[in-house]
């Protein structure tokens, strides 16, 4: 009997597997049973364990074969990986059409494609010779992280590339950037929770923090664990192949091995498209994925690359997002929070809902005039939205479930921690507790916001160990965190030596924050990052600060007279200080470095507004970089604003911008707008 030549047996079987996979996960009709499937997997298994010579990068016995990450690399992306502008109602999306008919001209006809938005993360996935070689987060769009080793594990991603089948397709091409999303269907992620739970690990909040989570492990055998999925939707820089619309790279990509959407549709009139955006309404809850919106393309590249991009949104696509989600529940509580500046909050408690994915037990209710306007009580039943599908708030009480048990709620007249008789300052929405100095609900906070990474960075202590060293006795204000000693936790439960030496180690190193960081620790109001740089900037020390007149603050740049006036009034009360001179005491830098130098004039003459949370800059950094390169950087918005640089959850001063047209950029914008000087 002859044996089989094992170069030729291992080559057959990978083709075997990669067909297997093929028809699974894009053709959704699988043809080989899991036994069959895993027969030989383990058959190639044995072959190249005794021919490791025989083992290729793309075999499907590698795909957990990376090492563990001790960090992901940076990959700057050779296209830019934009974003899309949204369509919040029907009105939104016929502008955008609109608009791309006054652009091409009325007369010029127009094909769409419309795709489901998947609720995923974007990647950017780079073949070579038909091979896999490597796999990047979207990140900002201009950067992203290599999870090559991560992406292998996942079994509907070819590692090589398929070769179109019929004479109609193009050939393989001799590079190209796939891009799509990876993501969870809701039914494999309701399992992993399960499973999560049932080991004592923390689930996940919804299936796109699941495969954000899964993706980013640092071992890739923990990723290959995840059930995780992807669709192909779009290309990158390609060569060696012709591609001339989206519709035709779709199918390409499908023939290439990748699973593509089968939702996908081709329309040849604006009519169609709206139809299939309000039928996909209803559909969102029925699919075994989540979507948050539907994505309508213009098909012809040559029309795309006639439209364009403006800033980081091309012209060409729009996302037609759906509404928000919402749902009805019992409001069982309402129950009040105090700042760290005295502000006393509202909050819902809920009856446990599930909203988009998510469960909600609690939720915003803004502040007292909100309740009383939507007469909103205790006992009620609620419609409860996320709004842009995150931030749970209470619209108002579903007044046809209202009971005669049900009695108005009113506000409380005194602090619920310290009992001092609630003010409130013409003009604001906000009621305060004015004990300052003793309240031990916002000394609470306040130590919070001293040791957060924007202040002091004083890891180890958070909400919990801020309650607990009040409760205690140890702290009554902050500058008494530097009197810690290890003493104070023996027999203290959950303090052993190591985690007392580590939390004292990282009190001793905030000693060394520069002023800036002292400043913005104090807690302030109305004084944040961006103000204490120019403060500590202009007058060097902490003493020139306290000293300075209301006049002296304003001169400072981007200080305004609401600024200048709270730096006044917390300076005068006695109780700051002398944490001032305690601080001083434990030996914090409160004289600055000298100012700033710039490493170019790019920016010079340029005003910037920063507002969001930025994909990979914290507001600080951004702040530096700006200033670096001769940029002034201030808190809000005017018509002097040059540029306001906007990330997830922007709020007010996005929308001031855009009401005065104020230039916005993202993040990528600003480093565009840097590496174009």
């Amino acid at each position: 009997m002859t044996l089989p030549d094992p170069a030729h047996r291992a080559e057959t079987l990978r083709a075997a597997l990669a067909e297997a996979n093929y028809q699974y996960y894009v053709l959704d009709d699988p043809r080989l049973s899991d036994a069959a499937y895993d027969a030989l997997l383990r058959e190639l298994q044995a072959i190249e364990t005794a021919h490791p010579e025989l083992i290729t990068p793309d075999s499907p016995t590698q795909r957990v074969s990376g090492q563990a990450a001790t960090q992901f690399t940076k990959v700057r992306h050779p296209q830019p990986l934009l974003s899309l502008a949204n369509a919040m109602d029907e009105a939104e999306l016929h502008a955008w059409r609109e608009r791309v008919s006054r652009l091409l001209g009325p007369a010029t006809p127009v094909v769409y494609v419309v795709e489901p938005k998947i609720d995923g993360l974007a990647l950017a996935l780079t073949y070579q010779a038909g091979r896999f070689v490597q796999g990047a987060t979207r990140g900002d769009g201009e950067i992203g992280e290599e999870v090559t080793a991560n992406l292998r594990t996942i079994r509907g991603l070819p590692l090589r590339l398929r070769e179109p089948e019929t004479a109609e397709q193009l050939g393989l091409p001799a590079s190209i950037e796939v891009r799509g999303e990876v993501y969870m269907r809701r039914a494999e992620f309701a399992a992993l929770n399960a499973h999560l739970t049932a080991t004592g690990e923390k689930s996940f909040a919804n299936p796109r923090n699941a495969a954000a989570g899964s993706l980013r492990q640092k071992d890739p055998a923990l990723t290959a664990e995840r059930p995780l999925r992807f669709f192909a939707y779009a290309v990158g820089p390609f060569t060696g192949v012709n591609l001339t619309s989206q519709w035709q790279t779709l199918h390409y990509l499908r023939a290439l091995g990748f699973p593509v959407n089968a939702d996908v549709r081709r329309f040849t009139t604006w009519a169609e498209v709206l139809a299939y955006c309000q039928a996909w309404m209803t559909r969102r809850d029925s699919l075994p994925y989540e979507a948050d919106g539907i994505v309508v393309k213009v098909d012809d590249f040559a029309q795309q690359r006639e439209l364009g991009v403006v800033q980081h949104d091309p012209r060409w696509a729009v996302a037609f997002k759906f509404a928000a989600r919402e749902a009805v529940t019992r409001l069982e509580q309402i129950v009040v929070n105090v700042g760290r500046t005295g502000v006393v909050t509202p909050n819902a408690e809920l009856s446990p809902i599930v909203i988009g994915g998510v469960t909600v037990r609690n939720a915003s209710l803004h502040n007292a005039d909100y309740i009383s306007e939507r007469d909103i009580r205790v006992g009620d039943y609620v419609t409860v939205k996320r709004a842009g599908d995150v931030i749970p708030y209470v619209v108002g009480p579903v007044l046809d479930l209202r009971t005669a048990a049900v009695e108005p709620w009113t506000f409380p007249t005194t602090c619920p921690a310290c009992g001092s008789t609630l003010e409130r300052v013409e003009g604001e929405a906000a009621w305060r507790c004015p004990n300052f100095g003793i309240c031990p609900a916002q000394l609470v906070r306040r130590v919070e916001h001293f040791v957060s990474r924007g202040a002091m960075d004083i890891v180890g202590i958070g909400e919990r160990q801020a309650e607990q060293f009040v409760s205690l006795g140890w702290i009554e204000d902050v500058a008494d965190l530097y009197g810690l000693t290890a003493a104070l936790f023996e027999g203290v439960e959950g303090y052993g030596p190591k985690r007392i030496a580590k939390l004292l180690d990282a009190i001793q190193a905030s000693r060394a924050q520069p002023l800036d960081r002292v400043i913005v620790g104090l807690g302030i109001r109305f004084v944040g990052n961006v103000a204490a740089t120019a403060l500590a900037n202009h007058f060097g020390s902490l003493d020139a600060l306290m000293a300075a007149s209301e006049a002296e603050l304003t001169a400072v740049d981007g200080i305004g007279p609401v600024v200048a006036a709270s730096l006044g009034l917390f300076f005068q009360r006695e109780a700051n200080r002398h944490v001032v001179a305690k601080l001083r005491a434990a030996g914090l830098l409160l004289v600055g470095e000298s100012p700033r130098q710039w490493t170019s004039d790019l920016l010079a003459g340029k005003t910037f507004v920063l507002t969001g949370t930025l994909p990979t800059l914290t507001r600080e950094q951004a702040g530096d970089l700006i200033q670096t390169h001769g940029g002034k950087v201030s808190e809000s918005v005017s018509k002097k604003t040059s540029y306001v640089v906007a990330g997830a959850s922007a709020g007010s001063k996005l929308a001031k911008a855009q009401q005065l047209g104020v230039t916005v950029l993202d993040e990528a914008g600003l480093l565009a707008l840097i590496s174009a000087g």
